[in-house]
């Protein structure tokens, strides 16, 4: 019962916790949201896009639970620490059985020392608890079978060590920990004991090197170490493992890459002395017992598939990692613990009950390390902020922070580490395109394009790059571009369900909206637990709504809602389905629904206040704003809305003053220009030429591109008389828009009051050959061609 407290207590932090880092290599794949995804797992690894490891129980254990809760964090931590759990009490059985000193207290400290926390709050790191729970069993039915041989017990821990190697092949070292328990035991290994364990070997040895031949067959790697400098890393990182299960602090998670230098004193020494520590427990074994050097011997051979001697992806960031002694921590432990309570007990009680006191004060420190060890798996952010700040140059570090503060909405201090890591890392693609990604979502996409187009100059295939590229050219209103762009990603991967949303987007922009669906839809078949699902489900319920399916729309709204039930957006649009429809209690009740949701949110009520003005109820909408500004008085998008409706209302003085009012608010509104051309329009009505020409002046700054305020301003210039100005802002108009007959006619106007009769017909004629119907062409054709007529 303490150890099962103790556990709860010190883990509960990561019950709080999100998916992070390689979360998403089970979190995002199809193979485990898929019915039919186990046959893949076992049969076809290689459907796993991400993971290089042959490790079916892992995720056939992911691919259960996603069935059962879905993407819910929360079951998989919960799993996680029940397996830690089972791990400990597991660990006190087996060394109770072997009569140990002080098995409960080394029980205690695994179930709460820090260094495990890695392998326990990190979702993905299942494999180091559900593989050290088939080592345990395996090692408890062995030691079974050694008392009370028989076919049963040897069977099960074989099958037992088989279905550890399928959770993790680092416990391929299981026989040879077997081979030291008996030296322990009994002084020697006998011929016995190795035909024994031969079917153990040749099983590890099998399903180890065919995962390294699966592992090398997706990710080749070479890191080019001679083999002294493997000797030295084992060395140190031996000693490495030794100092923090002593002294736990500074957990990084991603530790400094060391430098190996054959030539430095301080790496021999290392290795002198672990060898020197070794000679030492081996000849003092008479004299204090085999039980150190076994121990010893056990912390070494259970962490040598880590040390170094085979290259591993890993090996690039770091030489080692906390959760790599997940299980080898057990012999340092199990040595300095039972040697202590061996000491203990031959004390007097009062001095027994004082290092009682003692080890409860170490396992309750610990458990407080881990407990706050445990709360930096709660989000990216924390994860990272965490690494960069004990390890300001761990490679990649600063680049998934700043996509994690990129992915939270932080996209200042997301931009910041992007060139944090565009510095460290200049030739990385990744880097780059997160550094556009930051500069898009600022608002700056001159940077941002050159930042992209830095990212596929080094690598022309990088998707994210891609992607971002495609974005980009969404967000500037480019979405001709984008569909092209879109299409590229999707033709290198057609289940990169974030291209399909961009496409759906882009094609619902330029009024596509059957293909629009179509994209939408295929992005949620393929990855239905998106966070932003239920705003797919909406655009797609206003593309229906637009091809006049009500009821179709009506689904999608409703399906929205269902997914996340306080989706405003999708309940006004519902309410805007159902009026239609001609529901209109149904509609007015899901109004007043929405708003009685966050009755005092001012962003709430702006939502509710739009989708009014876009039913054209703008009363209704009038009354919302003013709700708005009663709580908020300084809601420049209010003041907008406001603006907008009034105009509708031909209420034009108010209008200009509320638009004027948002202006000066916030100059930089996100809706700034179209802001300014509809205040330009309000003026004209007011016959205030010069403050509409200001204006449109400046909507044409803010969008060059703008073609409504170009052609106004250009008419306020000929109404002016200004005719060398209207003309130039009709020759930018033409540019814009080169088959406008009226832009020609226009020009023709321009130009024939400026005196250029010659040039003035040629564009008359041009309007005319475009519409031969728009009278102004045809009357100023005509006009000219009588007065050339005449002697």
């Amino acid at each position: 019962m303490t150890i099962s407290l103790l556990v709860v207590v010190a883990y509960f932090p990561a019950l709080q916790g999100g998916f992070v880092w390689d979360d998403v290599i089970f979190s995002e794949e199809p193979v485990i949201h898929s019915p039919d995804g186990l046959r893949s797992i076992w049969l076809s690894p290689a459907d796993i896009k991400n993971e290089g490891h042959y490790w079916p129980l892992v995720y056939t254990s992911f691919w259960l639970e996603h069935k059962i809760w879905g993407l819910n964090p929360l079951g998989y931590h919960a799993v996680n620490i029940l397996l830690h759990l089972v791990n400990c009490l597991l660990l006190w059985r087996l060394l109770d059985r072997l009569a140990i000193p002080g098995a409960v207290l080394i029980a205690a400290l695994f179930a709460v020392h820090p260094l495990h926390v890695e392998s326990v709050a990190w979702i993905i790191e299942r494999k180091d608890v559900l593989s050290g729970l088939f080592y345990l069993t395996a090692v408890l039915t062995w030691v079974r079978f050694d008392e009370s041989p028989g076919p049963g017990r040897y069977a099960l821990a074989l099958v037992l060590f088989t279905a550890g190697l399928l959770s993790k092949s680092v416990v391929v070292t299981l026989p040879a920990a077997l081979l030291i328990w008996h030296w322990w035991q009994r002084g020697r290994v006998t011929p016995v004991d190795l035909l024994r364990l031969a079917p153990f070997v040749a099983v590890g040895v099998a399903i180890t090197l065919a995962d390294l031949a699966f592992y090398t067959s997706r990710e080749p790697l070479e890191l080019g170490y001679t083999l002294a400098e493997r000797a030295l890393i084992a060395a140190r990182a031996l000693w490495f493992y030794a100092g923090k299960l002593i002294w736990p602090l500074d957990l990084a998670v991603i530790y400094p890459l060391w430098e190996i230098d054959t030539g430095e004193l301080l790496a021999w020494a290392y290795l002198a002395g672990a060898a020197a520590l070794a000679a030492l427990l081996w000849i003092g074994r008479r004299r204090i017992g085999r039980g150190p050097l076994a121990g010893a011997l056990f912390f070494a051979v259970t962490l040598a598939p880590v040390l170094g001697f085979v290259d591993y992806g890993y090996m690039q960031f770091s030489l080692v990692a906390d959760r790599f002694q997940y299980l080898a921590g057990i012999g340092v432990v199990a040595v300095l613990v039972g040697g202590a309570a061996y000491g203990v007990g031959r004390l007097p009680a009062a001095y027994r009950t004082g290092a009682s006191a003692a080890a409860a004060v170490v396992v309750l420190l610990l458990g407080t390390l881990t407990w706050r060890q445990a709360a930096i798996y709660h989000d990216e952010v924390t994860l990272f902020s965490h690494v960069v700040a004990l390890n300001p140059q761990a490679r990649d570090a600063h680049l998934n922070l700043g996509n994690a503060l990129i992915e939270a909405g932080r996209n200042e201090d997301g931009l910041a580490a992007s060139r944090i890591a565009v510095e460290q890392r200049p030739e990385s693609a990744d880097a780059h395109s997160n550094l556009g990604l930051a500069l898009m979502n600022l608002e700056q996409f001159e940077a941002s394009g050159a930042a992209l187009r830095q990212a596929l100059a080094l690598d022309p295939k990088h998707l994210s790059a891609m992607q971002n590229s495609a974005e980009l050219l969404r967000k500037q209103g480019r979405y001709e571009e984008a569909v092209e762009a879109y299409r590229a990603v999707l033709d290198r991967d057609r289940r990169y369900a974030l291209a399909h949303a961009g496409l759906g987007d882009a094609l619902f922009q330029l009024g596509r909206y059957e293909e629009a669906i179509e994209s939408l839809s295929t992005c949620l078949q393929i990855q239905p637990g998106l966070p932003f699902a239920a705003k797919l489900y909406v655009l797609m319920g206003r593309a229906a709504r637009a091809l006049g399916q009500l009821d179709r729309a009506e689904e999608h709204f409703r399906e929205a809602i269902s997914i996340a039930p306080g989706e405003v957006p999708a309940m006004l649009d519902l309410a805007g389905v159902l009026r239609a429809q001609g529901r209109r209690d149904e509609a007015d009740a899901l109004m007043r629904h929405a708003r009685e949701l966050r009755p005092n949110d001012p962003a709430h009520l702006q939502n509710i206040a739009e989708a009014l003005r876009k039913e054209q109820r703008y009363d209704d909408a009038l009354a919302a704003y003013r709700e708005v500004l009663a709580i908020s008085p300084d809601f420049a998008l209010a003041y907008a809305g406001m603006g907008d409706t009034l105009f509708r209302m031909e209420r034009y003085k108010e209008s200009l003053e509320a638009m004027d009012r948002a202006l000066s608010l916030q100059p930089d509104l996100r809706v700034a220009g179209s802001l300014h051309g509809l205040a330009g329009q309000a003026a004209q009505h007011l016959n205030r030429t010069e403050a509409a020409a200001k204006h449109y002046s400046a909507a044409i700054e803010i969008d060059p591109r703008d073609s409504t305020s170009i052609d106004r301003l250009a008419m306020v210039r000929f109404g002016e008389q200004q005719y060398e100005a209207a003309l130039a802002l009709y020759r930018d108009l033409l540019e814009l828009t080169p088959n406008s007959a009226q832009t020609y006619s226009n020009l023709g106007a321009t130009l024939y009051y400026l005196d250029r009769p010659e040039e003035a017909l040629r564009h008359f004629e041009r309007a005319v050959e475009i519409d031969p119907n728009l009278a102004t062409a045809r009357a100023g054709l005509e006009a000219l061609r009588a007065h050339a007529s005449e002697p």
